[in-house]
């Protein structure tokens, strides 16, 4: 995920409106959805964080796409392991943990 980057299912305004029934509210909903890269990969839903041109993507379409090229190549690279079992565990833990913060509970799997 690009380092200035969010992620959410819904935008602050969206939730704060339904939250708080106040949409100025959004700061204190973007804070609560924890929806910044580095939210998202201490959470683990990101893999990495790619570094961004300085003031942003936008800014430099050329620099971002090299720097996310080369984390591409990388990921890519890791992704083709031969060790199919192995890929597809890790990618089946990861999804099944994803939206498990603060749960107290197992599924069959002891997951």
């Amino acid at each position: 995920m690009q380092e200035y980057a969010i992620y959410s299912v819904i935008p602050p305004e969206g939730c704060a409106a339904i939250l708080w029934r106040d949409a100025k509210k959004k700061v204190e909903a973007a804070t609560a959805l924890k929806l910044t890269a580095p939210d998202l990969l201490e959470r683990g839903i990101v893999d990495e964080i790619v570094r961004e041109p300085i003031g942003g993507s936008h800014a430099d379409y050329d620099e971002a796409a090299a720097l996310l090229d080369s984390s591409l190549h990388l990921a890519l690279q890791a992704a083709s392991t031969p060790d199919v079992d192995a890929r597809l565990a890790r990618r089946y833990k990861k999804f099944r943990e994803m939206g498990r913060e603060g749960a107290d509970f197992t599924d069959s799997d002891g997951i």
